[in-house]
């Protein structure tokens, strides 16, 4: 019978210990996955013809180019002749 009390006794003991412990701070999310590649449309630049994303592209008069320079370079080249 002493045992059982006992053993009830410490069950409360470690119950209120648990009870009263400071809260964790709640499980940090998983990372998430990055996104599967999509499928884009690549294009090649009209100055010098490497082959890039078409979000990445910049429209210009003579196409689409890989940067500012190049269509800058390609507009001014069409103006002088």
């Amino acid at each position: 019978m002493k045992f059982l009390v006992l053993l009830v006794v410490i069950v409360g003991v470690l119950w209120l210990m648990r009870s009263l412990r400071k809260p964790t701070l709640p499980p940090t999310p998983k990372p998430q996955q990055p996104q599967p590649l999509q499928n884009e449309e690549m294009v090649a630049c009209a100055q010098c013809g490497v082959h890039l994303p078409r979000t990445e592209a910049l429209p210009g008069r003579g196409g689409v180019f890989c940067g500012e320079a190049h269509r800058t370079a390609f507009e001014a080249g069409r103006n002088e002749g």
